[in-house]
């Protein structure tokens, strides 16, 4: 599995508001770029506070890529992976629509009741006690046929798959715009590194609007 953490962040490294409200902070080129990297990947994950926050659909928004998917024998869209430790994702989210398989990742912490709710609408992942174990479940998605797989947040997510030693690639479009806060949401939340901080090796340094694309490599994987 090659595993592509993908981040829109301002110039001081912040992804939304300190009140969590999604900011543009890219434009119409970066999103193509997105938009092409969804078409390129088995699956398009994101932490179930992405889901709370934004509801994203997650699905390539570009027929001509879609077309191209298809003429290659694969769906449409990628498939979708909601990390969700308690089962949190509302029904109603258009990430459980049927545009793809939908895959939510739960712990054993997650009641029946939430569980039942969300097996009619989506594929359900256990692994891991309180919190969802992303080496088990990751795993369970490749034993599904996902390879390619995108991460496009939240923070706490990103964090949690550098942890675990699971990010092989990090591109982040660095956007011209100050958001400023404490406890505004950064690339990588979580608890922080305070040791043994994982490495990158730069790939790539590519000019995007009025901004810059960096690309990534993680050191020793």
């Amino acid at each position: 599995m090659h595993v592509v953490v993908n981040a829109a962040m301002s110039a001081d490294g912040k992804l939304s508001s300190r009140r969590r409200e999604q900011i543009a902070i890219s434009g119409e080129a970066d999103f193509d770029r997105v938009d092409r990297l969804r078409a390129d990947s088995d699956a398009v994950v994101v932490g179930v506070g992405t889901v709370l926050a934004d509801d994203p659909h997650l699905i390539v928004k570009d027929e001509i890529l879609r077309e191209k998917r298809r003429d290659n024998d694969r769906p449409a869209n990628p498939a979708r992976v909601v990390v969700d430790s308690s089962g949190r994702t509302p029904t109603d989210a258009a990430i459980l629509d049927d545009a793809a398989t939908t895959y939510v990742c739960l712990s054993e912490a997650a009641s029946v009741e939430r569980r039942a709710a969300l097996a009619d609408r989506a594929e359900l992942v256990t692994a891991g006690d309180e919190r969802v174990d992303l080496l088990r479940a990751f795993a369970t998605l490749q034993e599904q046929g996902l390879e390619q797989v995108m991460v496009e947040g939240g923070g706490e997510l990103i964090f949690s798959l550098f942890d675990a030693g699971l990010v092989d690639e990090l591109r982040v479009f660095i956007g011209p715009k100050i958001i400023g806060g404490r406890d505004a949401p950064t690339l990588a939340d979580g608890e922080g590194f305070v040791t043994e901080f994982p490495s990158l090796d730069l790939e790539s340094v590519d000019r995007l609007d009025d901004g810059v694309v960096l690309t990534w490599c993680v050191a020793d994987r």
